[in-house]
């Protein structure tokens, strides 16, 4: 997490499951790209644009970046979700006093929750086959 030498974006990485978000920001328009589409062709749902716009409004600098993000890995919640901490920790490259706004509304923490593996034997992680005593 640095600030790019040559384009002068602020970067940040975020993870989430097993989704992997690099985002750079810089001063702008607010225009989000994520894949090189717009982020409202890429996440059709309101509540994942709505997660990715989260830090901009927390801390009141909505429209105020132009965000570039290369998102892969997961699926369309958690890629959303690491997009949110990869925008958050590049804010913090931005302005360091954000911390405690953020931190307050937990954007900072990775939710290191994962998808539990198969056992085997079973037919899942916790689900077994059903039990016959004769």
């Amino acid at each position: 997490m640095a600030a790019d030498s040559i384009t002068g974006e602020l970067l940040g990485t975020g993870r989430r499951k097993s989704a992997t978000a690099r985002v750079r920001i810089k001063p702008g328009s607010g225009k989000i790209t994520v894949n090189r589409r717009t982020a409202e062709n890429y996440f059709p749902i309101d509540e994942h644009r709505r997660i990715i716009n989260e830090p901009f409004t927390v801390t009141e600098h909505a429209e105020k970046f132009d965000v570039r993000i290369n998102v892969n890995g997961g699926g369309i919640a958690g890629q959303a979700e690491a997009i949110r901490l990869g925008i958050s920790r590049a804010l913090l490259e931005y302005d360091a006093e954000l911390r405690g706004t953020l931190k307050a509304e937990g954007l900072l923490k990775r939710d290191s929750r994962v998808r539990e593996r198969k056992k085997p034997g079973q037919p899942g992680a916790r689900k077994h086959f059903q039990f016959s005593k004769r």
